[in-house]
């Protein structure tokens, strides 16, 4: 047999198939670890963005601090919808980057509203009714140490407006909002709450959030006036927020407050105003 027959009918090593996975320092039995453990049920250019978004972060892919969670991805300027694994931070990984901080001083238990009993159409079959059980509401509340005190952050989210459904155009919830109402409001009030005393490890909703749920791209852009404005009142809400709790504890007075508003360039309130003069510092 001649060398060239010989060089036709070689068997490619699996680092030869594979140079681009070798030029990311992906060995075989990593790559086979992501493929059919952590990432089973996902294309293998999926695999390869969850390893790229990883690197950019600076994240062990191995922890799985993302999810690929498969969604209808639609356009507006075609209209058309197809399907994508997008990758998206777990609620666990905003638990890890909090706890990174250094600043991180716990949690409380999630608390739940009063139990509702309610009754939805099945998705695949009209003629049948599914009851399902769910709280109202969840409020989950973290501690994060700034100086040398402990501020509270919250979060209350309702079940209604976060639970994923079977399918689109269907009302009717999916089989883990179904099995785990509690548990599964919790993890996205807890996400919620982690991006309220940690706005800088990300403002991206939780693959918990987004799953059974349809995103859309190129969206209109919003106005930039108005961006400004509910960029004010959040900042507003929050010295607000603050402020309440400073005077109660008698660390600062209602004119300090007003005055750090004022010096902000905020406007507040009458009503507002009257409540931070009325608060009374806790015995």
């Amino acid at each position: 047999m001649s060398n060239q027959n010989q060089q036709d009918t070689q068997v490619l090593t699996w680092e030869q198939q594979n140079t681009y996975l070798v030029e990311r320092g992906i060995s075989q039995a990593v790559w086979s670890v992501l493929c059919n453990t952590l990432y089973p049920s996902s294309k293998p250019e999926s695999v390869m963005l969850a390893w790229d978004y990883c690197e950019a972060r600076e994240l062990d892919i191995m922890m799985k601090p993302i999810h690929l969670v498969p969604m209808q991805v639609k356009n507006p300027q075609t209209g058309n919808k197809e399907w994508r694994d997008v990758p998206m931070p777990g609620v666990g990984l905003y638990r890890i980057q909090a706890s990174r901080s250094g600043d991180y001083a716990g949690a409380d238990e999630p608390e739940f509203g009063k139990t509702i009993e309610a009754t939805f159409t099945d998705a695949y079959n009209a003629n049948k009714s599914i009851t399902v059980r769910y709280p109202e509401w969840c409020k989950y509340t973290v501690y994060k140490m700034i100086g040398d005190r402990i501020v509270k952050f919250s979060a209350k989210e309702y079940w209604l407006e976060n639970y994923a459904t079977m399918k689109a155009q269907s009302d009717c919830p999916n089989a883990m909002w179904k099995k785990r109402p509690h548990g599964q409001l919790a993890k996205c009030c807890e996400a919620q709450a982690l991006r309220k005393a940690w706005p800088e490890i990300g403002q991206e909703p939780t693959a918990e959030e987004m799953e059974g749920k349809e995103l859309f791209v190129g969206e209109k852009e919003v106005n930039p006036i108005e961006k400004i404005e509910s960029s004010e009142n959040e900042k507003l809400t929050e010295i607000y927020e603050r402020g309440i709790k400073a005077i109660e504890s008698g660390k600062q007075t209602a004119e300090q407050i007003l005055g750090f508003i004022n010096k902000k360039g905020l406007s507040i309130s009458p009503e507002k105003e009257a409540t931070l003069r009325n608060i009374k510092v806790a015995a």
